[in-house]
């Protein structure tokens, strides 16, 4: 029984407690970490140098007068003898009252054992932090996806896969990080509560701020304020942070997620999608080691030039439905004839984006860009100086999903206010993902913001390259409590 194994661990704490071994003391000793021990291994054997490490139990073997452990710090294992000739300490009381899952201070010599294994020899030891709860096995145990996910923690320490995940997870960001930096980026941080949601179609999340006493938003994007850097005349800036979206869970989505957002001033979406294109591959090569990856039964081949695809044209090839002549009933009726069941709320821009998921998404498999959609379907963007009802943006597609959106961005205020207002009027009548007109944003637009583009891409993008749900790369993922 559970109350047992915690029962037992307990008096065993007392034990070592009584004998004078506090086990969660103050400071440690360590003077090497197991891998820079065993990494000067010969060096350490000749000079029968002492030397000081920690870490936790994770095997134990024991043969009466000498105990073998197996032990682990974050850079490797070891295996530590303790002999009761060659102990300095109480050999029974340690022997009697330690447990796998336990960290201990270990002072000894490096030696190699009759079968060739490195090892240390103890001289003295100390417990460090008892353990009450048994340590699933490395082997038996934890499969789950749900403990796993619950139990972030031992799902990292019993799987070497989930830790190398987040190891390549730091990669990812850091890459695009440096990437950036290297081009003059200036990166920045920006508030996490807003007065006003905006920067995309999203529901947010609400809280109270006690001592303004006044309700806010936890932002759903990055944009808004990053573009007003612009108007304060920074000309490249970025941010790395956390978004949160009030929506469903699925393989795709999170309520919260770390999002990528950039900004850069004398360009356009044209320009933008030749650096995409390269920090891309070099993200995905120096999270991977290659630029083909599998996603499910799909192989994707990043290396190659990625073509452009045009938003009107696959959307009429995969669907029927010419967008230039679309009316928002047609639209809303096909919606209905493929079950998914618009909402009455539904603007045209809605119901296209509906269809386009459904009917077309599915097959950008390879990597491309999904170039000038309706304006409908992007309030923030700048139209097409040829074709006013398209917008100035692309898409990164691939996996039958979207990895990134970046546009040409809008920077008339007359016109940003008049598709702010359309937003309103899909809100008055019950979207709850339409924009929210900003009228602090747009005071910004009128002291005049430069011609830029702008790029988002969110985490989304890694669970891709990893072939895993976006859930499962995040560390310790939101779960419903129980």
């Amino acid at each position: 029984m559970l109350e047992d194994l915690i029962g037992e661990r307990k008096r065993k704490l007392q034990q070592l407690t009584a004998a004078g071994f506090y086990p969660y003391p103050e400071y440690v000793r360590r003077t090497h970490t197991i891998h820079e021990a065993l990494a000067d291994f010969p060096k350490f054997v000749a000079e029968k140098k002492s030397i000081f490490i920690c870490g936790r139990i994770i095997g134990m073997r024991d043969q009466g007068k000498i105990v073998f452990y197996d032990v682990v710090d974050e850079t490797g294992k070891i295996q530590v003898v303790m002999r009761v000739d060659d102990f300095s300490q109480n050999f029974e009381l340690f022997r009697s009252n330690l447990d796998i899952g336990d960290f201990i201070e270990i002072g000894g010599t490096l030696f190699e054992t009759q079968k060739q294994e490195k090892s240390i020899l103890v001289s003295s030891l100390r417990p460090i932090a008892k353990s009450f709860l048994a340590v699933p096995s490395h082997f038996y145990g934890l499969e789950d996806i749900e403990t796993r996910l619950r139990k972030r923690y031992l799902d990292i320490f019993v799987h070497p896969e989930t830790k190398e995940l987040f190891i390549k997870k730091n990669i990812f960001w850091q890459t695009f990080r440096d990437y950036l930096k290297k081009r003059g980026f200036l990166e920045v941080e920006t508030p996490v509560l807003e007065a006003m949601p905006g920067g995309a179609e999203a529901e947010p999340f609400q809280t109270h701020h006690n001592a303004l006493d006044q309700d806010f938003y936890l932002r759903i994007s990055l944009e808004i304020a990053l573009k007003k850097l612009l108007v304060a005349g920074y000309e490249k800036v970025f941010e790395i942070g956390r978004i949160f979206r009030n929506e469903g869970i699925d393989a795709e989505h999170l309520q919260d997620y770390t999002q990528l957002e950039f900004y850069w001033a004398y360009v356009d979406y044209k320009d933008l999608m030749k650096t995409i294109e390269k920090m891309y591959k070099k993200v995905i090569q120096a999270v991977t080691g290659q630029l083909v990856t599998r996603n499910g039964e799909a192989t994707i081949d990043w290396s190659k030039k990625w073509p452009k695809v045009d938003y009107f044209k696959i959307f009429k090839e995969k669907t029927g439905i010419d967008l230039k002549k679309a009316k928002e009933e047609d639209l809303r009726k096909r919606a209905e004839e493929e079950g998914l069941r618009p909402d009455a709320s539904f603007g045209k821009g809605r119901l296209i984006d509906l269809l386009f998921k459904k009917l077309v998404r599915p097959s950008l498999v390879e990597p491309c860009f999904l170039m000038n959609p309706p304006v409908e379907v992007e309030p923030l963007a700048k139209r097409l100086a040829n074709d006013s009802k398209k917008v100035a943006r692309f898409q990164v597609m691939a996996a039958g999903t979207e990895l990134g959106k970046g546009f040409s961005e809008a920077n008339d205020p007359i016109d940003q206010r008049a598709r702010f207002e359309e937003q309103m009027n899909l809100r008055q009548k019950g979207d709850k993902e339409a924009q929210i007109l900003d009228e602090d944003f747009l005071e910004a637009l009128e002291y005049g913001m430069p011609p830029a583009a702008g790029f988002g891409v969110s985490e989304r993008l890694f669970a891709v390259i990893m072939d895993k749900p976006v859930r499962e790369t995040t560390i310790f993922p939101l779960m419903k409590r129980k």
